[in-house]
């Protein structure tokens, strides 16, 4: 497995998920289970099977609970021994040889209950990267899953060298598209478009560092307006054209069909490795 080295992954898992609230009022939206797995972890799977292995989690509402279902991780994989029987000399470990846990890091960082896209991103790099300099990054949500090649998007990416670089996938009618010229060039973002394109906004994000200089921690910043839509009107954004599997988890209905993929063993974002 090819790693990723110094290329931590931002994934935002700090809003409120109002669309999803049948289940969002008990825990935030990337906690939400497909299978017995919340959403957030079937994507870090994902990227970490492609040999990404440094994870920001970019939180906000109830963000202790993502906190929480780190720090037990360990736990939930493991057989653990609580040992009482000396109540001076408390035990509690785990053991039993588990090859399914990961080598990965995970910082979860408190990004605030309001703030938008654009202004968690930026909190979250400068509270973990400002003094790592690191070339470059990634971005995603903390509710979309794709079946991607993100080894080929890195190279697209680095091969092109302009800062930016987002998945561009098949249209659904309740999002706003792409502008894109020819050879992959984003010029803008189309919220109501009268032209079908037939590409949207995917996230899987690659970014140039020099990208945070386009953000701002004030909690107004929205990544997806003034951040992309002017590195798209510098010439700084290209699209990565995916036209396999993607989808969000907007809606239960949502839920409920990627929960189907999942009990029938057909989930397109199974980790390549696991198969």
């Amino acid at each position: 497995m090819k790693k990723m080295q110094n290329i931590p992954v931002f994934i935002l898992a700090g809003g409120l998920g109002t669309r999803l609230s049948e289940e969002t009022h008990l825990k935030p939206k990337p906690m939400i289970e497909i299978g017995d797995t919340p959403i957030l972890l079937h994507i870090m799977r994902w990227y970490y099977s492609f040999g990404f292995d440094d994870f920001i989690i970019c939180a906000g509402y109830r963000s202790w609970e993502v906190k929480q279902f780190f720090l037990n991780y360990v736990y939930r994989l493991n057989h653990i021994m609580i040992d009482n029987r000396q109540s001076n000399d408390r035990k509690f470990s785990t053991f039993g040889e588990n090859n399914t846990q990961e080598r990965w890091r995970v910082r979860v960082i408190d990004t605030g209950q309001n703030t938008m896209t654009g202004a968690r991103v930026a909190r979250a790099f400068d509270e973990t990267c400002r003094e790592e300099k690191i070339s470059h990054f990634a971005v995603t949500y903390g509710d979309g899953l794709t079946d991607a090649n993100l080894i080929n998007e890195m190279e697209f990416h680095q091969g092109h060298g302009r800062i930016g670089t987002v998945l561009g996938v098949p249209a659904m009618a309740r999002f706003g598209e792409l502008d894109v010229q020819s050879g992959g060039k984003v010029t803008g973002f189309l919220e109501k478009p009268e032209d079908k394109q037939g590409l949207i906004n995917g996230g899987f994000f690659i970014f140039n560092a020099k990208f945070r200089d386009y953000l701002d921690t004030d909690e107004s910043c929205i990544l997806e307006r003034t951040p992309l839509f002017q590195l798209a009107q510098d010439g700084q954004l290209m699209t990565y054209e995916h036209r396999g599997f993607w989808r969000p988890m907007d809606t239960l209905r949502d839920k409920m069909f990627l929960q189907e993929l999942w009990d029938a063993g057909k989930a397109p974002w199974y980790p390549r490795d696991s198969r």
